[in-house]
Order: C-alpha cells, then sequence, then structure tokens
C-alpha cells in the first residue's frame, strides 16, 4: 500500500516556507536597514552598495560554467545572505554588544569584542547556514569544491550587498550632519574601503566554509567524521580569518594596510588560484571519463575532448544557434551540463564514494543525453574539428549499462 506523504513533507508547502521566510527577513532588514540610515542614506547605500555585485556574481557564475548548478540555489544563495543571514547578524550582533557593555560598563571594549569575537562568529554562521542547507537537500547539484566556493560566495556577495548599505547609509548621514562632502566625506572613506579596496572580503572569509563542504562531498557516504569536520574546519578558519580582518584597525595606525597587504591578497590570491585550478581539473575529468560512454554508443567519438574544453563548448553552442536558432543552443548548453554531471558521477563511482542511486541517476542522465543527440552531436563534432582534431579513447563500459543503448545507434556494431 502507497504511503501518501504528509503535507508538510510537500515540495510545494517546503518551498512555499522557505519563500516567506526570506520575503519576511527581507522586509524586516529593509524596515530596520532604513530606520538606522533614514530614506535618503538608505537610497545613497543601496545605489553604491549594488555597483560590485554584478562583477562578484559573474565570477562566480564563470568559475561554475564547467558544471553551472541550478539559477534557483544562486537565488537561494543570494536571498540568504542578504535577507536571513543579515537579519541574524544584524539583532545577534546587537544585542550581544549591548549586553557586554551592560554587564562590563565599558561601550570601548564591547564595541571591540562584538567586531573581532561576536560578529566573525554570528555572521559566518549564518552565512554557513545556507551553504549547510544546499548540501543536505541538494546534493545532486553539490559535487565539488567549486559547489561550494560559488554557494559560499554568492551567499557572502548578498549578505556584503546589505551590510554596505547600512554602512555607506550610516556614513552618508554622518556626512548630512557634519557638511562634509566629496573626497573627505566619510560616505567616500566607507566607499574606498568596503567597495573599492575590499569587495570580496566577505566572499573570502564564507568561501573557506564552502571549500569545506566542497572537500566533504568529495568523501565517500561512510566517512562520515570527515563530512563532519572538515565542513567544520573551514567555518572555523572563516571565523579566524574574518575576526583577524576586523581586528586589524586596532593593530596601529597603518594595521588596516598591513593586514590588508600581507594577509588579505595573498590569501585572495591563493583561494582565486585553488578555484580556477579546480575548475581545469573538472574539465581534465570530463575528458577523461567520458571515452568509455563512447565505446558503449551513448557518445560520439569526439564529444569527450569538446566536452572538456571551454572554447569548444561555446563553439557548439554559437553553432547550434547560428542553425538552428535559440532554444537549439539551449539545448546544447542541457547537454553539455548533463554530460558533465555523467563524467563527475562515474568518477566518484570508480572511487568508490557514489550514493546508493548511482545506476539510477547514470540511467537518467544518459536518457537526458540521448533525448539531445540529435542537435547536439552535430554541435560539439565541428567543435572538436575546429578546435583541434580529437583523438578516439577506447576503454570498459560504464556501470550498470550494456554495450549498445539503443539498436538505433551503435556506431560500433559490426
Amino acid at each position: 500500500m502507497l504511503r501518501h506523504p504528509h503535507w508538510w513533507q510537500r515540495r510545494w508547502v517546503r518551498y512555499g516556507a522557505l519563500s516567506s521566510l526570506l520575503a519576511l527577513s527581507g522586509l524586516v532588514i529593509l524596515a530596520l536597514v532604513r530606520r538606522q540610515t533614514g530614506t535618503e542614506g538608505f537610497l545613497v547605500g543601496l545605489g553604491l552598495a549594488v555597483l560590485p555585485v554584478p562583477w562578484l556574481m559573474a565570477a562566480f557564475r564563470w568559475l561554475d560554467r564547467v558544471e553551472p548548478g541550478p539559477w534557483r540555489n544562486l537565488v537561494f544563495s543570494f536571498a540568504w545572505g542578504a535577507c536571513a543571514a543579515a537579519l541574524i547578524a544584524i539583532v545577534a550582533n546587537s544585542f550581544a554588544t549591548k549586553w557586554i557593555a551592560t554587564s562590563t560598563a565599558d561601550p570601548a571594549s564591547a564595541d571591540t569584542l562584538g567586531a573581532t569575537v561576536i560578529a566573525p562568529i554570528v555572521e559566518e554562521s549564518a552565512k554557513a547556514a545556507a551553504v549547510l542547507l544546499v548540501f543536505l537537500f541538494r546534493r545532486r547539484d553539490f559535487t565539488g569544491i567549486v559547489d561550494g566556493v560559488v554557494i559560499a560566495g554568492v551567499t557572502a556577495t548578498g549578505f556584503a550587498f546589505t551590510e554596505n548599505i547600512l554602512y555607506l547609509g550610516t556614513a552618508f548621514g554622518t556626512d548630512q550632519l557634519t557638511g562634509d562632502s566629496g573626497i573627505a566625506s566619510v560616505t567616500a572613506a566607507t566607499f574606498f574601503v568596503r567597495i573599492v579596496m575590499s569587495p570580496f572580503a566577505h566572499p573570502l572569509f564564507t568561501v573557506l566554509t564552502g571549500i569545506g563542504f566542497g572537500v566533504a562531498a568529495l568523501s565517500a557516504e561512510r566517512q562520515h567524521a570527515r563530512r563532519v569536520l572538515l565542513p567544520l574546519c573551514g567555518l572555523l578558519l572563516a571565523m579566524g580569518m574574518h575576526a583577524f580582518w576586523n581586528g586589524s584597525s586596532t593593530f596601529g595606525e597603518y594595521g588596516f594596510f598591513a593586514v590588508y597587504g600581507a594577509f588579505m591578497v595573498p590569501v585572495f590570491a591563493v583561494v582565486t588560484w585553488l578555484a580556477v585550478w579546480t575548475r581545469q581539473r573538472e574539465l581534465r575529468t570530463v575528458r577523461a571519463e567520458l571515452p568509455p560512454y563512447v565505446l558503449a554508443g551513448w557518445l560520439g567519438p569526439a564529444e569527450p575532448f569538446a566536452l572538456g574544453s571551454m572554447r569548444a563548448r561555446r563553439m557548439a553552442r554559437d553553432y547550434a544557434r547560428h542553425h538552428h536558432g535559440r532554444q537549439a543552443a539551449r539545448e546544447v548548453a542541457r547537454y553539455e551540463a548533463y554530460a558533465t554531471s555523467l563524467a563527475f558521477l562515474r568518477h566518484r563511482g570508480r572511487r568508490g564514494k557514489a550514493g546508493p542511486d548511482f545506476v539510477v541517476r547514470e540511467r537518467e542522465l544518459l536518457d537526458e543525453l540521448w533525448k539531445r543527440r540529435d542537435v547536439a552531436r552535430p554541435a560539439l563534432e565541428y567543435a572538436s574539428r575546429a578546435s583541434v582534431p580529437a583523438p578516439v579513447f577506447w576503454g570498459p563500459a560504464p556501470y550498470g549499462h550494456p554495450a549498445v543503448p539503443y539498436p538505433a545507434y551503435n556506431p560500433y556494431r559490426t
């Protein structure tokens, strides 16, 4: 007898509850920020804070191009950072700082302790919640380090966006009271520090948490301790780096610039290199794991090379768009995404890290590829020829499938 899920287990109920929570958080944080900055300060802060957002989002989306995740994950992550995480942070930080100031009768020390201890713990935990939710409930979309970096970075971008509105709006209000304007104003100084010099600060902190979750996603299902400890280590590193950055102003007159030049920029460079290197490794994985599906007849001989090159992928989409229209280009893009997911799935399977649904998931991906083969295969073959001749690879057949997928197409049948 089939058991129907309870009403609270239905997908639309969960989506509705989550959307309502984020919308309510957005309204509350909007009211709180506007109350602190005033309407004019809010509008000025909003106009300035939005400037780095497109660049950061484009950077994370570029990083995610090998196996692009669904837009809904990115929208959720940004909304969580901008609304829920920001609300948690502003309420918890204010409460903790006021409590410390009342308990110690030393407001100055309370502000320092709040900035260097309370804020890093609260803010990084609030942002990490979004990464955890995607990791738990969107496991098919969370398969490695790049996914962790992208989800964490987009969440932190949303958080920084709201925080910058507050800081820039407050600075503008201060200038209104003092009559300062131009380069010498508090608004200009705040803009330079937060938007020009360090727009990557919050994303950089939270990306460390994302890397922890990403490495955990690469671990086998049975490695429970590793899957728990690695995200915690990443979160602790994010908190520590955040605390060090916030405490730079207490290191003397030039402490901020010293920490920025000697610590933040090198760490940013290392993390950026790691993300780009991981992206290139993903492309190598695609080229290495797809050839067995060529032997089984699911893919054309040139496809592993074309799918393992971002240039060839772009050429394939352009070819499909030029000859068959935008819908064909979208189908080729979906084909590329499904093929990449298939390569990563096989890679995990060969290393004994695939889940119990490996065969089912492999069949789903292969069926999606087969539906789009007529439009995608000519485009990818053209892209392969236009890039560089692709060698034909031979290897064992993929798990759980015979050598012939459908009698209608088997280039190796004799």
